[in-house]
Order: C-alpha cells, then structure tokens, then sequence
C-alpha cells in the first residue's frame, strides 16, 4: 500500500477502535444497572416478605448460604454503593470517550454534555431565593 492508504486505514482503525471502546463501555453500564435493578428488587422484598427473625438463602458463586436478614440487607447495600460507584465513573469516562471520538471526527465537542446536577446545597439556595 502506498502512505496515503495507510495514513487512511491507520485513521479508520483508530476511529473504530474508539467507538467500539464507547459501545462496550455503554454495554457495561447496561449490564450493571441491570445488577442493580435486581439487587434493589430483593431488598424490597426482604423488607416486605421476609420476617425479621427468620435467615435467608443467599446465592454466593455456586452455593447457597443461610444468612441473618439484616446481614444480606448490608451486604446488598455495599454491593449497591459500590455498583453505583461503578456506574458513575463509567458514565464520567463515557464523556470524555466520546468527546474524544467527536474531535478525531472533526466534529465540535457536544455542548451540554457534560453538564452536573445541581447539590441539594444548591437546590436549598435557589428554593430560597424563588420564595422571596
């Protein structure tokens, strides 16, 4: 191949590296939202179904485990925090992928994509100055 069919297929690689980097690291949220969703299901029904002096079966890997319930609700919640935590530095590094993506296009960087929400701090301030 002559250096200009080289450069191109060099420049198609590494865009379709990078999108399929995006599409990957999108399933991935998927996949643990999904987790998520699931872990949230049991707790509700560990409050609601479940008496509070009875043990629950807990599938652990290939084993089935008795625990007290209050022990599977913490373990559930630590398995939540840290889901979401897993789910948001996905979701920061999903921007800056596709804003990388966008500049090896030649397209301008997307405007209001990496907006936050407002803290609770804040949402508080601006309540009160609406209601003056």
């Amino acid at each position: 191949m002559d250096a200009d069919s080289q450069r191109v297929l060099d420049y198609l690689t590494e865009l379709e590296e990078a999108a399929e980097d995006i599409l990957t690291c999108k399933q991935q949220i998927v996949d643990l939202d999904t987790k998520r969703n699931r872990n949230r299901e049991a707790l509700n029904a560990l409050k609601h179904d479940v008496p509070d002096s009875e043990k629950v079966k807990v599938c652990l890997g290939n084993m089935f485990i008795k625990f007290p319930k209050s022990k599977t609700a913490e373990m559930i919640e630590k398995d939540q925090k840290q889901l979401d935590n897993e789910i948001n530095e996905l979701r920061n590094g999903l921007k800056e992928k596709v804003n990388c993506l966008n500049e090896m296009q030649g397209k301008p960087a997307l405007r209001g994509y990496s907006l936050s929400p407002l803290s609770t701090d804040e949402i508080k301030a601006i309540n009160n100055l609406l209601k003056r």
